[in-house]
């Protein structure tokens, strides 16, 4: 269960940065077996990890756990404030402007990472309700500051089409002078 070398990449970069510090509060939205909210707890995060069914792991001290319907009409995430929000292979377009409110105001990052248009040649997700649009990530995070962005052919682990962007809020800070990696994958 190693995280998505996407999601290591942008951790990484923040901790290059002394962005990470023990007792930060991350969110693994739609965490599956919860490969991500167990990577951000070994560097010290307090993660709150969610997902529709629960799965068999062995949760470390600083990862609460929640069994939650994330489509539901009303966000259950309402109020909650995160200074990481880490999504991978997940989309539910109605609620991401929901989502994009549970980061903190300043300086909180949204890593997120998933498939796009041409991915059902490759298999699953098929249906365009689970695929973005060319771009639409960078249309949907316009209010954040965009440090890294890829879209097209992920030709490494297995092919697929797929979007992937972190993004921070607040302004620009030397914290993020050295992230910044704007990319289009062909």
């Amino acid at each position: 269960m190693a995280p998505s070398p996407w999601v290591r990449t942008c951790v990484d970069s923040l901790a290059a940065a002394g962005a990470v510090k023990p007792g930060l509060r991350a969110l693994d939205l739609a965490c599956g077996g919860g490969r991500h909210a167990l990577y951000l707890a070994s560097l010290g995060y307090s993660v709150h990890a969610v997902d529709k069914n629960t799965p068999e792991t062995e949760w470390p001290a600083n990862v609460k756990f929640e069994c939650m319907d994330l489509e539901q009409p009303d966000w259950p995430l309402t109020g909650q404030k995160y200074d990481l929000i880490v999504v991978t292979n997940y989309l539910h377009r109605p609620h991401f402007e929901n989502l994009l409110a549970n980061l903190k105001s300043e300086h909180a990052v949204l890593v997120y990472e998933t498939f796009m248009d041409g991915n059902a040649k490759f298999g699953s997700p098929r249906s365009p309700d689970f695929l973005l649009q060319p771009g639409e990530l960078l249309s949907r995070l316009s209010g954040l500051t965009i440090l890294r962005f890829e879209q097209g052919l992920r030709g490494t682990t297995s092919p697929a089409m797929i979007q992937r962007a972190m993004g921070i809020t607040g302004t620009w800070s030397e914290i993020q002078s050295g992230t910044i990696t704007l990319t289009q994958r062909d």
